[in-house]
């Protein structure tokens, strides 16, 4: 494995994590960090347990065994009213957007604000207004999704996990059906947001434009063998790893091995 060997504080912790439905074993023995302020890559082919994973960090799915720590609390051994603390914290990006498509943006980027927060509804229309102005919506915050491009509402769901200036932003495969260029402006987007807000970043995705242009540290999931079988920094890992399994994904199979 190819390890970032720069030091920095560690926000998230996984040890020794094994995820299961039942007693099918989605992957096992999964043990690496994620440092704050970092985009952290969550990668692997189809069918390796991606999205499984980031179930399981932002409290959606227990793990069969492991723990997941935030700092250093043991997210999973909290109880319930600690854990929904923890999860405020959280910002989610899935991978359809999932907007509601009968409100209007601001509705959707506001609806956790008048969940979770004492503001009030004047107070709650300029918060929308600013989180939808930083990913480039400002004027579209009576629109409805259905008005609006896949690109843009992209930029609409990550105002809504924006909404509660959260620590962390989980993002599912944020380029799935997006063109070239709507992909590299979501990019771009993500490394902004990331530098002004001082927010850690954890990605699932298999789109390699998206993982060498802001992955600074990633782990590579392994469906056959069902654990990680790397963890480093992406183009590192494609420069240096020796491993067949890896060198094939981060290429695309475009060229050979690094020599022993």
């Amino acid at each position: 494995m190819v390890v970032d060997a720069m030091k920095q504080e560690t926000h998230i912790t996984v040890r020794n994590l094994t995820m299961a439905y039942g007693d099918f074993v989605i992957q096992r023995d999964l043990s690496f960090t994620v440092n704050r302020g970092n985009v952290f890559i969550i990668m692997g082919g189809s069918g390796c347990g991606k999205s499984t994973l980031m179930r399981h960090l932002i409290g959606l799915k227990a793990p069969a065994e492991g723990e997941v720590l935030y700092g250093d609390t043991d997210f999973w051994a909290a109880d319930l009213a600690d854990r929904q603390r923890m999860m405020r914290h959280f910002g989610v990006l899935y991978q359809s957007g999932a907007l509601w498509s009968s409100m209007t943006l601001a509705e959707n980027v506001g609806l956790p604000l008048g969940e979770y927060t004492d503001l009030s509804p004047s107070d709650i229309r300029e918060v929308t207004s600013l989180k939808l102005a930083l990913v480039g919506l400002a004027g579209f915050e009576e629109f409805y999704p259905s008005e609006i491009s896949g690109g843009m509402q992209k930029r609409a769901g990550l105002a809504r996990a924006m909404a509660l200036d959260p620590d962390i932003l989980f993002f599912d495969e944020p380029s799935a059906g997006l063109d070239p260029i709507s992909a590299r402006l979501l990019d771009d987007l993500i490394l902004e947001l990331r530098d002004s807000l001082g927010a850690t970043v954890v990605v699932v995705t298999h789109e390699l434009a998206s993982i060498f242009a802001i992955g600074d540290n990633s782990v590579f999931l392994d469906p056959e063998t069902r654990t990680m079988i790397a963890v480093g920094n992406p183009k590192a890992l494609r420069d240096e790893s020796k491993d067949p399994k890896v060198h094939r994904f981060l290429t695309r199979g475009e060229s050979t091995l690094p020599a022993e």
